[in-house]
């Protein structure tokens, strides 16, 4: 039986919560973001998150005597979970006068916007990284990361400097990706709707649905990227290829990386598939280039 306009029961909040919920839900599902495409999606269990492992770089060598043991440090890489929230108001006028179907928008708006946070934490430490230090201390982009390569102390660069926007040449086939997403709390609908009980309702006369997340995003290994404010063209491409694919482990071991990902600000979008996605050049000639590496191309770095 139909409830009057007007009636304000529990079976009437029931009703239009399933649907907000199933709102939610549906836009939270239908997501597509692109960050795991080069972060490495962490399940976290705590506030904060340790990466001791991330001081050694594992690789395979002959045994000699007895086993060389690659000691993990205590005092080691570590990304501190942050707490987030949305939240929207519901007029109790609106559920009174059955016209809440304004507010859908506003909650599956509310459920991609969750969906896509951790897209976009992790966009915003890969921008980040000339300004921010990963697991050596050093910012993640930097011109002297120290490294030991056949006993002796040497210091190795994963950046160019210049004055345009940023791009950045990835490695994402390696066990771990170069960026690291903490996952603590997944978000959901949370409702606050009780008339007897919510200060909000008496004081308000408005309902409360709002999300809460938890999570961080931080860095792996630096050699798994280079990042480049100089100009995106051949040159230059080139170079930071061949600084990753030289890169030596402490042993002075090839550490066998081999970027395949660009990724790009929408104002280098063009210039990127010029470079990389186009059989041939602006002479003519066989584009040498061509498919060395996939473009992706995001408007979080805008």
């Amino acid at each position: 039986m139909p409830i009057a306009k007007g009636t304000l029961t529990r079976e009437r909040l029931d009703a239009i919560n399933t649907g907000f919920k199933a709102i939610f839900q549906g836009a939270l599902d239908g997501a597509a973001p692109t960050y795991a495409r080069f972060a490495e999606i962490v399940n976290s269990n705590a506030a904060v998150e340790t990466y001791a492992w991330l001081g050694q770089i594992p690789g395979m060598k002959e045994w000699i005597s007895e086993r060389y043991i690659r000691r993990l440090e205590a005092e080691a890489y570590m990304i501190k979970n942050l707490k987030f929230e949305d939240t929207v108001a519901v007029s109790r006028d609106a559920i009174e006068d059955d016209t809440v179907g304004t507010y859908k928008s506003a909650i599956k708006g509310m459920a991609v916007a969750a969906a896509e946070h951790p897209e976009e934490l992790a966009y915003q430490a890969l921008a980040a990284g000339f300004d921010s230090p990963c697991y050596d201390g050093q910012n993640f982009f930097d011109t002297d990361h120290p490294v030991v390569v056949d006993g002796n102390e040497a210091s190795v660069s994963n950046m160019q400097a210049g004055a345009g926007p940023a791009w950045y040449l990835l490695c994402t086939t390696r066990p771990v990706k170069p960026i690291i997403y903490q996952d603590r709390v997944k978000p959901e609908l949370i409702i606050h709707d009780d008339p007897a009980k919510s200060d909000r309702v008496f004081m308000n006369d408005e309902f409360l649905y709002g999300t809460r997340s938890r999570g961080a995003a931080g860095y792996a290994y630096w050699q798994l990227a280079f990042g480049s404010k100089a100009a995106l063209n051949a040159a230059n491409f080139k170079a930071a290829r061949l600084a990753m694919k030289s890169l030596k482990g402490d042993a002075g071991r090839p550490l066998n990386i081999s970027p395949n990902l660009l990724i790009v600000p929408p104002e280098l979008e063009d210039a990127a598939n010029e470079l990389i996605n186009m059989q041939r050049t602006a002479d003519g000639a066989d584009n040498p280039l061509y498919k060395a590496v996939e473009v992706l191309s995001s408007t979080w770095l805008a």
